[in-house]
């Protein structure tokens, strides 16, 4: 079994994720080595899927590469609220007969066969639509405690992205829009087995992780654990196995740079490994009241070649073109390289948000 430093450990993780000093050069390519970008509309400075890609590509980004490859390129997909690389459309098409697993939604959808037919043949004729575009046919409404209850055109739509037969074509500001799938999946897709796409899955979570558990607790949308592909390995200071990408222990020199990350940037969502592999506590806070609040409303950690020392709490003031930093919260104490390299980094920022000033309090 391998025996990792917490640093090697760091290192493994920080280039995986794209945040050494090799920048990659090309938006798509950088997707499909992360695997995802999610999709949060949050935009205290910029919205995640903008964010993410502007930490590992620079001013090279322009917000415009990521509709033009969802929307004209059909280059990258959106899919469950996040974008994935269209070559990756297959993995999560398998095992889409069965869905919904749920019986009460297969239940559902049975007595509303006629609705779903209604749907299909709108969007062949009319299609791309907005949900809003949809008329509700249902024979029977959803029923539900939560906010979708009776949303029959929303919970249908759900249900037939997840059974491959409708897909989202693009974006109406923040409203999905509607399309049957071979207007918007590439031409002869293949589509592997339930077990083989999980195998595929894994191993490409793993590579755009480094190190990874091969299990753990479960979480929406899109896991943190990656089965058994890999090898082994023990870090030192933690407990446990790990699972470590082969290719990353072949990797060339670590060349550190520093970079702003979202709060939902794949390097930290894991606030467990965060805290086990670089002593990073990290709680986004815009949930809670102001006067609770440690770090701040959409708190940006810093990463300082393979540390993770302190959150910049800013806001993006469009209006009066300011980029208002209300604290830089030192977790490890800067010296004088680490905070003009940060300032750097903020310059960077404010102008690729396009603001002409930056106000420190």
């Amino acid at each position: 079994m391998l025996q990792l430093t917490k640093q090697q450990a760091r290192r493994i993780a920080v280039r995986a994720q794209l945040l050494t000093a090799d920048r990659p050069t090309d938006l798509v390519s950088m997707v499909h080595d992360l695997t995802l970008l999610q999709i949060d509309p949050t935009a205290a400075i910029a919205p995640n899927a903008d964010l993410v890609p502007w930490s590992r590509l620079g001013a090279s980004y322009e917000p415009g590469q990521l509709r033009h490859a969802l929307e004209v390129d059909r280059t990258l997909f959106e899919y469950n609220a996040l974008i994935r690389p269209t070559s990756d459309v297959g993995l999560y098409l398998a095992g889409a007969a069965e869905q919904p697993t749920w019986e009460r939604a297969r239940d559902w959808m049975r007595k509303n066969d006629g609705f779903r037919r209604d749907i299909l043949e709108l969007l062949g004729e009319r299609g791309p639509l907005l949900s809003r575009d949809i008329p509700d046919t249902a024979t029977e409404p959803w029923q539900s405690t939560g906010w979708s209850n009776a949303r029959n055109v929303t919970k249908m739509l759900d249900c037939l992205i997840a059974r491959g037969e409708v897909a989202i074509s693009g974006r109406v500001g923040r409203q999905r829009t509607w399309d049957l799938p071979e207007r918007v999946y590439p031409a002869g897709l293949v589509v592997p087995s339930v077990e083989e796409a999980a195998r595929q899955k894994n191993e490409r979570r793993l590579q755009s992780l480094g190190i990874a558990r091969a299990t753990g607790t479960e979480v929406p949308v899109e896991p943190w654990i990656v089965g058994l592909v890999g090898e082994p390995a023990t870090v030192e200071g933690t407990t446990g196995e790990w699972r470590v990408d082969p290719a990353a222990l072949e990797a060339p020199d670590f060349e550190p740079r520093t970079a702003l990350l979202s709060p939902f940037d794949r390097l930290i969502h894991n606030r467990g490994r965060a805290e086990e592999l670089f002593g990073f506590e990290y709680t986004l806070e815009m949930y809670k009241p102001a006067a609770q609040r440690r770090w701040g409303y959409f708190a940006l950690p810093i990463l300082h070649g393979d540390q993770l020392v302190g959150k910049l709490d800013a806001t993006a003031d469009r209006k009066a073109s300011v980029l208002r930093v209300h604290a830089i919260h030192e977790d490890i104490t800067f010296t004088n390289k680490t905070r003009k390299a940060v300032e750097g980094e903020l310059a960077s920022l404010a102008k690729w948000i396009g603001l002409a000033t930056i106000e420190l309090a």
